[in-house]
């Protein structure tokens, strides 16, 4: 084993009761925690490279052109001269078929340090100023790469018979770039796997939440969610982000007030409830209170100060 990671018997924390992926995550601690430490920094490129690196990629700029300081190549074409070929942006790239061994939460760390890099490169490429470039069709380019990693990633587990030790972070992520892609349905799909693999990953309930657009789609989706508290928080959210305020809405956060009688995200969550319904005094009053217990709350004052 190289220099600089643990033998497979060190303990170490793991996300996973999956003993392989415990394994594996022991080997990789050294290159999660250089990887997260560029993640952090913001350079998303060199996060990527880590368990992505330059051979593993499934385009190579190199191939179109192999003089660095040449102008666009040209190619002939019978009866019409010399034309432009093709930008390295315009040539479709080659299906990957097979990803380097890694851990799911280090293959998560990679395509997420990828889709955050082309979502980078997406704002340096639209405008600052509204003008005559500024058309909306910015997009990621990153999007069509990491669909296809976790498309093979996702046949490798069906063909395999592990699909029940997902973990539900690439099913997040997969959701995520389908509704970039505009594959509403599609995403809705596998974000409900993601938190049925994992009903704590709460970025998965609110990419759901922001895919429902009326009540009939919430009422739809409900009945495909996992048993569990979450899904509470999350009918909750949706509601509010619809903006019903329904007895139901108000029974449910009574309910779990219960339970978490000092919970700052539920009283402001019923302030909303009262704000929604035109109660004004009401609203004002439970806002007061959760500004005096936590003076430094951000959170909905936008909704307060009106």
């Amino acid at each position: 084993m190289p220099d600089g990671y643990p033998p497979d018997n060190i303990p170490i924390f793991s996300t996973s009761e999956d003993e392989e992926e415990s394994r594996l995550e022991a080997q990789e601690i050294g290159k999660y925690l250089l990887a997260k430490s560029f993640f952090d920094c913001r350079e998303y490129d060199r996060c990527a490279a880590v368990f992505l690196p330059l051979n593993h990629a499934p385009f190579n700029a190199s191939s179109v052109s192999p003089e660095p300081d040449s102008q666009t190549p040209t190619r002939a074409v019978k009866g019409k001269g010399k034309v432009p070929a093709q930008s390295p942006e315009a040539i479709p790239r080659p299906r990957t078929t097979t990803l380097p061994r890694m851990s799911q939460k280090c293959l998560f760390l990679a395509l997420y340090a990828k889709y955050m890099a082309g979502e980078k490169r997406k704002d340096e490429d639209s405008e600052m100023i509204m003008g005559p470039m500024d058309t909306g069709a910015t997009i990621n380019k990153e999007l069509i790469e990491i669909a296809r990693r976790l498309e093979d990633w996702f046949q490798e587990r069906a063909v395999q018979g592990k699909e029940a030790q997902n973990q539900g972070w690439l099913e997040y992520l997969y959701g995520v770039v389908l509704a970039k892609s505009n594959s509403n349905e599609d995403a809705k799909e596998y974000l409900v796997k993601s938190v049925h693999r994992n009903p704590f990953i709460w970025s998965a309930w609110v990419e759901l939440r922001d895919l429902l657009t009326n009540v009939e789609a919430l009422r739809t989706i409900t009945p495909k969610l996992p048993p569990h508290l979450f899904t509470i928080l999350f009918n909750l959210d949706a509601n509010q982000s619809l903006y019903q305020t329904s007895p139901d809405t108000h029974s449910a956060i009574t309910e779990l007030l219960k339970a978490f009688p000092t919970s700052h995200y539920l009283l402001t969550q019923r302030a909303l409830l009262y704000y929604h319904s035109k109660d004004y005094e009401e609203s004002e009053s439970l806002f007061s209170s959760i500004i005096h217990s936590s003076p430094h709350r951000l959170d909905s004052l936008d909704h307060y100060s009106n």
